[in-house]
């Protein structure tokens, strides 16, 4: 069985705090892992981490092989290598002004050092793959942002609920294919066949997911509007609108009754068996995490303290002691 991804030593510290600490974590691809700890054991911050939201102060992640997220190294050469089109097109002007070339000339050099300066700034902005080759050639390696990790094939919820409160359930799901979508500005403009199919098609798997999560029937419905379990579930479909490999739940089923957790205990379940997914979960309900993982880690203060199947992770005297505390003497 291969990995989906694999965590070295990462560490991460907000001033003098240490939020994580050297924690080695992999997920094996198709498996269902539960992260758990206390409050502020740094569940989330290490979920963040995974996520590209937060660069970690040390270590790195691997996501399906390739290094995604580590210490950014040597950035600084970035903004130099924006400005050398720029610079090539305006010396280019320079020579040719001095050899006597004429007003029109010299001013069109000026307008394409501009331009040329824009693309690049553009194009630095967008990171398209072809980019991020061409800075590794270079030796510049910059950690993953969120947007590169759901290209690359993660999806997350959030532990507080992050819809588009005044849009439609649908109209969520479909944002989150965005990533996915080929249709380009020009082709929504001109209104192609291109861009017609393909939204035809969006809507159509929109629409399915919104079935698996059992929201087929409240597809117009604002989601504002929606039951807090809905929301829930829309969320969940939403992250799985851009088709990923790997799938983060953080309290997936945080404020919900038994009926409802009991509902998405199954969901989940369902997502590996009919998807194919691997996931990781942030849960605080034991009876959830021991009935569904393969795998449990538990972090306290920053620090993997234990790992192993369910069965072995309940008796572990250490999660003990971190859950509960130990005895008075």
């Amino acid at each position: 069985m291969t990995d989906v991804l694999h965590a070295v030593n990462v560490t991460k510290r907000f001033g003098g705090l240490l939020a994580v600490h050297d924690v080695e974590f992999t997920i094996p691809e198709g498996a269902i892992v539960s992260l758990i700890g206390p409050n502020g054991a740094g569940k989330t911050t290490f979920f963040n981490i995974i996520a590209g939201i937060y660069d970690p102060t040390a270590g790195e992640i691997r996501f399906r092989g390739k290094r995604m997220i580590a210490r950014s190294r040597r950035a600084w050469l970035e903004p130099l290598l924006w400005v050398v089109p720029a610079l090539a097109v305006a010396l280019t002007t320079v020579l040719v002004g001095e050899a006597g070339a004429s007003d029109i000339v010299i001013a069109l050099g000026i307008f394409f050092t501009v331009i040329a300066l824009m693309i690049v700034m553009v194009v630095g902005v967008a990171r398209p793959p072809a980019y991020a080759d061409f800075l590794t050639r270079f030796g510049v390696f910059r950690s993953a942002r969120p947007n590169d990790m759901v290209v690359a094939g993660l999806g997350r919820t959030f532990q507080n609920i992050r819809l588009f409160a005044n849009m439609s359930a649908l109209d969520n799901v479909l944002v989150g294919m965005h990533s996915r979508l080929k249709a380009t500005w020009l082709d929504a403009l001109l209104s192609t066949p291109r861009d017609r199919r393909e939204e035809a098609e969006a809507r159509a798997r929109a629409m399915q997911l919104l079935d698996l999560a059992g929201l087929r029937k409240r597809a117009h419905e604002t989601a504002k509007n929606l039951p807090y379990g809905d929301q829930r579930r829309l969320e969940i479909a939403r992250a799985l609108a851009s088709n990923p490999v790997l799938l983060l739940l953080d309290e997936p089923t945080a404020g919900m009754n038994p009926r409802e957790t009991a509902d998405l205990t199954k969901l989940i379940g369902r997502l590996r068996t009919e998807l194919g997914l691997t996931i990781l979960l942030i849960e605080h309900d034991m009876r959830v995490v021991m009935g569904i993982s393969d795998r449990v880690t538990v972090l306290d203060h920053g620090e993997r303290i234990a790992e192993g199947t369910p069965d072995e992770v309940r008796r572990d005297p250490k999660v003990i002691e971190a859950y509960l505390g130990t005895p008075a003497a």
